[in-house]
């Protein structure tokens, strides 16, 4: 790749992993259609890698604009249960003031409040890495101004244990077809 002076183009690599970006969080992993986690929690722990090129100024962009991105979807998620919306074997609906979960003949009742489902197939941190991601490439015109050219997240949830997604610009054309759920 070449800078607008025709040299050879600098890439760096940003990541954000300050204190803001964790969230706290209950959720249950299904295994089967017969087998599941009980409702637990952990600690999550949100770090990004954005690789981009590095402009005359020595300056990739203001990384304070993907951690305004990012703090809010923490927020969003912190102290809630998560549901895995498009689990083929949970059936999720809604009855009055509660969030109702049904799997293998169980049913679990959280208050709407409670409870935050999302578009992800399983509540796993390589799932929630997926999630965070496409989240990021939303702003498709952001990711081409800050000529971002790969992230990847990564979720972790102790010492010893994360799951994390990539982006690749060399491998897709258009960042939200990448992702696209199963």
């Amino acid at each position: 790749m070449l800078n607008k002076k025709g040299i050879a183009s600098r890439l760096a690599t940003i990541e954000l992993f300050k204190e803001a970006l964790k969230f706290s969080a209950g959720h249950f992993t299904v295994f089967s259609s017969t087998d599941r986690e009980n409702i637990h929690g952990h600690d999550y722990r949100v770090h990004v890698s954005l690789t981009t090129v590095i402009e005359d100024e020595g300056l990739s962009f203001d990384y304070r604009f993907y951690e305004k991105k990012l703090v809010p979807l923490c927020r969003m998620l912190d102290k809630a249960v998560l549901i895995a919306g498009l689990c083929k074997y949970l059936k999720v609906s809604d009855e009055g003031d509660y969030c109702c979960i049904e799997f293998n003949h169980e049913k679990m009742m959280l208050l709407h409040r409670d409870a935050k489902v999302l578009p992800i197939y399983n509540v796993t941190v390589e799932e929630l890495s997926n999630w965070f991601l496409q989240e990021l490439l939303l702003d498709t015109e952001q990711l081409e101004n800050h000529r971002i050219q790969k992230i990847e997240v990564k979720i972790l949830t102790g010492l010893g244990r994360s799951g994390s997604t990539v982006w690749d610009r060399t491998e897709t054309a258009n960042p939200t077809r990448a992702l696209k759920h199963r």
